[in-house]
């Protein structure tokens, strides 16, 4: 049996492992877990809310230089593109042109493979960023919680959608990655739930639903569309819960 260093060991190095797959920050070389990575990921949302307060800081720093609200959340937008990679922007613009231009499974799976942006991506993008860019900006203050509830509670559903649907490809990094099991599920659920009660009960009660609706809105439109799950769905599936929750945040404090 696993003595407390040990697991804390095992803990920290999942941790570490998602930081380094889900962000561009200088850690060391990133190392698979010895368990699979698949188990590493109810370390997940914590990697959002590494992502979630360097955007918040990047917020608060212009803010106090005087910049006006709509600059400052533009700055915090592009400090989490930066510190992803863009990441699971480039999985929302590859699920939008595979589902939106391919005519079969298959082709929806090679245009969704391809480097190549089309136009459906594109405008998944700038509604993408001009609905979290406007929230954010009508949020004031709130904006700092709002920041780390959403990177949060959007990478704390990826683990399930690994977990209820089958990967789309045999040799897709979804596939690679595996599939978790129910208890890491449940932790990564737990994380992302408990930030969002910085914000009180009754904006869990508000959002929560409303994540579980686009997780399994996610996971239908995957299924039918090319069979399952993909990366590039798990990335379109985090866009939209982070877009859920600051529309929420909006709807919840203005």
């Amino acid at each position: 049996m696993a003595g407390p260093r040990s697991m804390l060991v095992t803990a920290l190095r999942d941790v570490a492992a998602c930081l380094g797959f889900y962000t561009r920050l200088p850690l060391p070389a990133f190392e698979m877990p010895a368990h699979g990575f698949a188990a590493a990921q109810w370390a997940a949302p914590l990697a959002g809310l590494v992502v979630g307060a360097i955007c918040s800081a990047v917020l608060i720093g212009a803010a106090m230089l005087g910049l006006p609200a709509t600059i400052a959340v533009a700055l915090a937008l592009a400090a989490g593109t930066l510190v992803t990679g863009g990441l699971h922007e480039d999985g929302l613009a590859d699920v939008a042109d595979g589902f939106g231009g391919g005519s079969t499974r298959e082709k929806k799976l090679a245009i969704m493979k391809d480097s190549r942006i089309g136009s459906y991506g594109v405008a998944a993008l700038i509604l993408s960023f001009l609905m979290r860019w406007t929230a954010l900006s009508s949020l004031g203050l709130v904006a700092v919680p709002a920041l780390l509830m959403a990177h949060t509670a959007s990478r704390a559903l990826m683990p399930a959608l690994m977990r209820l649907s089958p990967p789309a490809r045999e040799d897709g990094l979804s596939a690679g990655a595996g599939r978790p099991e129910t208890a890491t599920v449940l932790v990564a659920l737990a994380i992302g739930g408990a930030l969002l009660f910085i914000s009180g009960p009754g904006f869990v009660l508000v959002t929560a639903p409303l994540l579980f609706l686009a997780l399994f809105f996610i996971k239908r439109l995957a299924e039918k569309q090319i069979g399952g799950q993909t990366g590039d769905v798990l990335g379109a599936l985090q866009q939209l819960a982070e877009t859920i929750v600051l529309i929420a945040a909006v709807a919840y404090f203005i």
